[in-house]
């Protein structure tokens, strides 16, 4: 869910009761005015009791301005599309090198490892059947789950919200599954013992 710090503990109990588990937090200059951190951190204060997790959608270039205030937040957090890596540098490079310490030095921050179609430079494009798409985003999103099996997540980011490049095919997106998650145990741990303990651990 977006919400603002006005919104009042009652409200946010009304959501938990009805499936709601996280928030969102937008840090994509192109789409959004920059928020305090202060008035972030008051909304974290009041979802953390209830086990909520925060998403963080940024991009590459402003993890370094925003690494501190992102590695304080005490609940688990969830990263949006990798922090939206530059696919045309080094996946070996600072750049996504950062992001990987910083999910190291985090134990609490998990990753979306999706939407290879805002992502890709070079494609190939999941359409008209093709079954390798996106290989620039893969080397990418293969390190990640590789590294961290257990903080990983997919879904196809349907309906693909702002996309103004194409629309992709989500049947072929599920294809794309097996390069980054090679194995079958990835697989599970990705598709489902993940999300499962993220949302909805009382169930586990």
């Amino acid at each position: 869910a977006s919400v603002g710090p006005d919104i009042s503990q009652a409200e946010i109990e009304a959501m938990d009761a009805a499936g709601v588990r996280g928030v969102r937090f937008n840090f994509v200059k192109r789409l959004v005015d920059r928020v305090p951190t202060d008035s972030l951190e008051e909304i974290v204060a009041k979802i953390a009791p209830l086990g909520w997790h925060v998403v963080i959608y940024f991009e590459a270039e402003d993890l370094p301005e925003l690494y501190d205030f992102f590695s304080a937040i005490p609940t688990d957090v969830v990263v949006d599309h990798m922090g939206r890596p530059d696919v045309t540098k080094d996946p070996d490079g600072p750049e996504f090198g950062l992001f990987l310490r910083f999910m190291r030095e985090n134990p609490n921050v998990w990753t979306k490892v999706s939407c290879p179609e805002r992502l890709s430079v070079s494609g190939p494009k999941v359409l008209d059947g093709e079954q390798h798409a996106y290989t620039d985003v893969v080397p990418f999103a293969r390190r990640v789950v590789e590294e961290f099996p257990d903080r990983v997540l997919w879904g196809t980011d349907w309906p693909h919200p702002n996309l103004k490049d194409h629309m992709p095919d989500d049947g072929l997106l599920v294809d794309y599954i097996p390069q980054i998650a090679t194995t079958a145990e990835l697989q599970q741990r990705l598709l489902v013992d993940n999300p499962t303990r993220l949302y909805w651990p009382e169930g586990v």
